[in-house]
């Protein structure tokens, strides 16, 4: 992966091509793996990364979303910047959800893409789209480049701006013409940013003052903290507030492993799908610590309800999230690492809290993430939690897709690290968690990584299983299939009277199919799609398993085998996501049951 280039660059005299200088410029800035698909505009570059095929590993995916969707998986997985490249027109545009997804959770990702020629620009050219135009309100910066002479800058300026302050994506726009015109390179070119800070906003002695003095007074603190922790590699000073204060804490999907799910003090996540005891302890919290958050509408539900009675402490590096969605008593724009570095400095415990710790200790007793524990065939919760058990010694990394199973793996696979779940949290992208954990795969051979999937969410984009098996990608995927759309299909019972709209995946002539809601299911051969039979026909290992008495065993396979597998597990359809606050209530509307 790559980060931000500060040495010197040996200066070149020779002519160089755009497309050369391009590529010699990632290498500068430490890229190691490239997710890059070729195409008409983009072929220049292309040929260049066959001269530099000793430095750069390019990863060619099969289809321009799982470029972009593995590249965020190496940066989610690392903390750099992911790199991903596709040609002009359609290439690009198949880039763009990878693009807003990295946008809403701050991935630091650097996104080229091929153009048309300058001449030709805006004559609706073959396989011409203004993608700087169609992106330009989801990225955090964009440039379409018009002379050679400003790829090595602007390259440079890429990186700088999408692992500075709060991370995103950055797009680059290269003509064909300028990938082939020439010049004599300057790599260490000075960036011309007007208006943009390098430097990281740091909170003032005083405001820390005010939030030690806030928690030193507090009789009901709860500390909310997401993945702005994360971002900025602050889990050890996270860990080291909560040892000092002995305040419980609760984070969001995004900050899964900033601190140990299996601590007493941790309330696991919090939210529409989070646990019943940290909902109920933000809201009768009288001092909610946000910590690298955003207040999102999935964690908040009804804002003006959202810790009604509590002050609210926002730290955030992005002074837009302050007081955007909910008004802070304390808003700090920050380094989040900076502001708790110095507040642990000065910090001291609230003065008793040994009640309200009780409470919260009480509400995690009482209700606990659940499941039918006696039900004959393979629970989605059973089979996460089992796959925890076996794995969590190894330290695994977990991607996920989106829809039911992401929730559940969120409640039942307990992270006790940062950078060991990787989700597509703010935008939500089905199709993701297979090419994410191909990314994170290329930067840990070595290490367990595993795509607990869905079916529907797994099906799009499932092309990718001949990528894992041609760069020799060994990732694991679990895949709970219950022949459904089942988040959509959950709110369909919950508020739509069970009428099925379009949310059934399996076979026409069998719109019932129970997928185990008996503790049966229908006969492996009978299955539609036959996802064993796709893996293997990939090339990958598969499996199928429907009994709760063969899920170990079947999981222990999966995990030993050498190569990528995929294990599709019979699930029922019948089950439900819970606890779950219905979007736009309270706390006082969870439905527990």
């Amino acid at each position: 992966m790559a980060t931000a280039s500060k040495k010197k660059t040996k200066a070149s005299t020779e002519l160089t091509s755009g497309a050369d200088i391009l590529v010699q410029s990632l290498v500068n800035h430490g890229v190691e793996t490239l997710f890059a698909y070729p195409g008409g505009t983009s072929m220049p570059m292309h040929q260049a990364l066959t001269r530099f095929k000793d430095k750069i590993r390019t990863i060619l995916p099969r289809h321009e979303q799982g470029g972009g969707f593995a590249a965020q998986g190496a940066a989610r997985s690392t903390g750099e910047v992911g790199v991903c490249m596709a040609t002009s027109g359609p290439g690009a545009t198949n880039l763009v959800t990878a693009i807003a997804d990295a946008k809403l959770d701050s991935i630091p990702l650097v996104c080229i893409t091929g153009q048309v020629n300058t001449t030709v620009i805006g004559s609706d050219a073959f396989q011409e789209t203004p993608i700087v135009e169609v992106c330009r309100g989801i990225t955090k910066h964009h440039c379409l480049v018009t002379d050679v002479t400003d790829i090595a800058r602007v390259v440079k300026e890429a990186f700088l701006i999408a692992a500075s302050g709060r991370p995103g994506p950055v797009l680059v726009d290269l003509p064909k013409n300028v990938q082939l015109d020439s010049c004599v390179p300057d790599y260490d070119a000075e960036i011309n940013l007007p208006g943009y800070s390098l430097a990281l906003p740091h909170s003032k002695p005083e405001q820390i003052k005010q939030v030690a003095a806030a928690i030193k007074r507090s009789k009901r603190p709860i500390l909310y903290a997401g993945g702005g922790i994360v971002s900025a590699d602050a889990s050890d000073q996270l860990r080291e507030l909560v040892k000092k204060t002995g305040i419980p804490i609760t984070t969001t999907l995004m900050g899964l492993g900033i601190y140990p799910s299996t601590d007493d003090l941790s309330l696991d996540m919090l939210g529409m799908h989070g646990s019943v005891y940290a909902n109920y302890a933000v809201d009768q919290a009288d001092l909610l610590i946000a910590l690298g958050v955003r207040f999102d509408d999935r964690v908040t539900g009804k804002l003006e309800e959202f810790c009604k009675h509590g002050k609210i402490i926002h730290i955030d590096i992005d002074a837009a999230e302050l007081n955007k969605n909910k008004p802070a008593h304390i808003p700090i724009c920050s380094d989040v690492k900076q502001a708790m570095v110095e507040l642990n400095k000065i910090v001291e415990p609230p003065e008793n809290i040994s009640d309200w710790v009780a409470q919260c200790q009480a509400w995690k007793q009482e209700y606990p993430f659940r499941y039918n524990k006696d039900f004959p065939g393979v629970l989605q919760q059973h089979a996460i939690q089992t796959l925890w058990e076996l794995t969590h010694e190894v330290d695994p990394i977990i991607s996920v897709g989106v829809g039911q199973h992401q929730m559940w793996a969120a409640q039942f696979y307990k992270f006790d690290k940062p950078r060991r779940w990787i989700c597509s949290s703010g935008l939500g992208t089905m199709g993701f968690g297979l090419p994410a954990a191909m990314g994170a795969q290329s930067q840990f051979p070595g290490r367990l990584v595993i795509d607990i999937d869905g079916d529907g969410s797994f099906l799009m984009n499932v092309q990718e299983l001949a990528t894992l098996v041609c760069e020799k990608l060994p990732v694991k995927v679990l895949l709970l299939n219950n022949q459904h759309l089942g988040m959509v299909m959950q709110w369909e019972d919950r508020f739509m009277q069970g009428n099925r709209a379009h949310t059934y995946l399996g076979p026409i002539h069998n719109p019932e199919w129970s997928g185990g809601g008996d503790g049966s299911a229908t006969p492996k051969e009978d299955r539609y799609p036959n996802f064993v039979g796709i893996a293997k026909g990939f090339g990958c290992g598969g499996g199928y398993v429907e009994k709760k008495s063969d899920l170990e065993a079947a999981l222990q396979e999966m995990i030993a085998y050498d190569g990528p597998y995929v294990l599709d597990v019979a699930s029922p359809y019948q089950e439900h996501v819970l606890p779950m606050i219905p979007g736009g209530h309270a706390v006082k509307d969870i439905i527990k049951e």
